[in-house]
């Protein structure tokens, strides 16, 4: 089989489960929808089942394909960056600097606006801090063309995000409780009463029609920063621009659908173990299993115990804890 015939069936692949995943999450829940009534909802028809498929399930449904695709694609960019298969969005305090951003909107009682800069502001303050706090680690790694990032940088990654973890409690203890409960489920992930999608999806098309151009400069890259001087790849740059993305990335995910944790570092590991580390099919990949992989955790969030929800963090986390667990057992692999 040629590259391109295996790269046409992956993606065949993926959007075929994309395709199936959506089908389930417009089927399934406290009430239970069929395929006509789901065909009929979406050619324009009325009635109670399609009314709950078209404005209810259908929106839902599309922001957590584009949240999921965020954080993984966000997830892919920081495992390149740092050529470090364990960086993601959550482990390195991106998520939590969103966080904090938007729960302190919230705190002070501000609109969706302010609540959606604030995360931006906090995921950009991160990351500029846990780069800032390495720089010595980047300088060094461009001197010497070394090929693996320090380890020094996501342990500064996770001590930062133990600290916006401290700050979110803060700001949870201060929270009067009228706006406690609610404070708490987006923090826990959560997708219910989410009624615009196009932002998200906007964001992710962007993200990626921002980052795929580059994506033979990153396997250049991937190789070292000396060498990618040598074949005329402005590292510094790249670095910019990449960065600046995923933080966006991760903090219109947060804004949309909380903290979630786990799918930034697995999907992309994933799929790197399973189609190797050439970034032209491993962005895009990434954006989509992403996306399936947080619509499959969404629906199971409504269906476990509906009418009951539950947090869509709370099924990322069961997935990802034994998946991270397992990571860190193996044996560093070169991201």
């Amino acid at each position: 089989m040629t590259a391109r015939s295996r790269t046409f069936l992956v993606f065949l692949l993926l959007a075929a489960a994309a395709a199936m995943s959506l089908f389930a999450a417009l089927a399934l829940g406290s009430v239970r929808v069929g395929g006509r009534e789901i065909i009929d909802a979406l050619a324009g028809g009325s009635g109670m089942q399609q009314d709950i498929v078209r404005l209810l399930r259908l929106p839902r449904a599309l922001a957590a394909f584009a949240v999921g695709g965020l954080l993984a694609l966000a997830g892919a960019l920081m495992q390149v960056l740092l050529r470090n298969p364990l960086a993601d969005p959550y482990v390195l305090g991106l998520s939590g600097g969103a966080a904090v951003g938007a729960l302190g909107a919230m705190l002070a009682g501000l609109g969706a606006l302010a609540v959606n800069l604030g995360a931006s502001a906090g995921a950009l303050l991160a990351v500029a801090l846990v780069f800032a706090l390495a720089r010595r680690d980047f300088a060094h790694q461009q001197m010497s063309g070394a090929l693996e990032a320090s380890p020094r940088l996501l342990l500064i990654g996770v001590i930062m995000a133990a600290g916006w973890g401290a700050l979110i409690t803060l700001i949870l203890t201060l929270a009067p409780a009228a706006r406690l409960r609610g404070m708490l489920f987006w923090l826990m992930g959560d997708l219910n009463g989410v009624d615009s999608w196009a932002p998200a999806m906007l964001a992710l098309a962007l993200a990626l029609a921002l980052t795929y151009p580059v994506a033979r400069e990153l396997n250049v890259l991937l190789r070292g920063e000396v060498l990618a001087h040598a074949l005329g790849v402005r590292v510094a740059p790249l670095r910019r621009r990449l960065y600046l993305v995923a933080s966006v990335a991760t903090a219109l995910a947060v804004t949309t659908a909380g903290a979630i944790g786990f799918v930034g570092l697995v999907v992309p590991h994933a799929l790197r173990l399973a189609l190797g580390n050439d970034q032209r099919m491993l962005l895009p990949a990434s954006a989509l299993a992403g996306g399936t992989l947080l619509l499959l955790a969404d629906t199971a969030a409504r269906s476990l115990l509906a009418p009951q929800q539950l947090p869509v963090g709370v099924i990322t986390a069961l997935v990802g804890v034994p998946a991270f667990m397992y990571l860190l057992t193996r044996r560093p692999e070169r991201a």
